[in-house]
């Protein structure tokens, strides 16, 4: 009803590793390039450490530890999903660093992967960061280029 009086909320994401931003559109895999799942970045990564790009929570980490979904107190919701294909490889490589329901700060230690690992089983990996509930996002700005694990790379204001 009072809608004119709620303040719009800004959320600023950091980068969950090092590596250079490509940007969404260009991930070859539809799933992702055409936005079904959310918008976001996509990161061709330089290392395999992935830490929180938000304060939140863990709200899922699949049984594979190829994707993580975070929600923050304003309710965003963030998956950051590791490598293209990469569920087929049935965890191999990958070594989770936090649990289901953990509350987290930006910077803290997710999950390690081996990027070279991923790649000799003949999958990419690239990483992306999506918001998933694009429905309550008025605005996201997207950086570009090389960034590192911690740097801000994605803004987005609320409703």
């Amino acid at each position: 009803m009072f809608k004119f009086l709620k303040k719009n909320k800004t959320v600023e994401l950091v980068s969950p590793i090092t590596g250079k931003i490509l940007p969404i559109e260009e991930v070859p895999d539809k799933v992702f390039s055409e936005k079904m799942m959310g918008d976001g970045v996509a990161i061709v990564p330089k290392d395999g450490k992935i830490v929180s790009p938000v304060d939140g929570t863990i709200a899922t980490i699949f049984p594979t530890n190829h994707a993580i979904g975070l929600v923050t107190k304003e309710g965003l919701e963030v998956l950051i999903h590791i490598g293209l294909d990469t569920v087929e490889l049935n965890g191999l490589g990958f070594k989770r660093r936090t649990e289901n329901g953990s509350k987290v700060k930006k910077g803290d230690i997710l999950m390690e992967f081996d990027p070279n690992l991923v790649m000799e089983h003949g999958k990419s990996p690239i990483t992306l960061v999506i918001i998933t509930n694009m429905d309550k996002v008025k605005h996201i700005e997207k950086n570009s280029g090389d960034i590192k694990k911690g740097d801000e790379f994605i803004f987005t204001c609320f409703l």
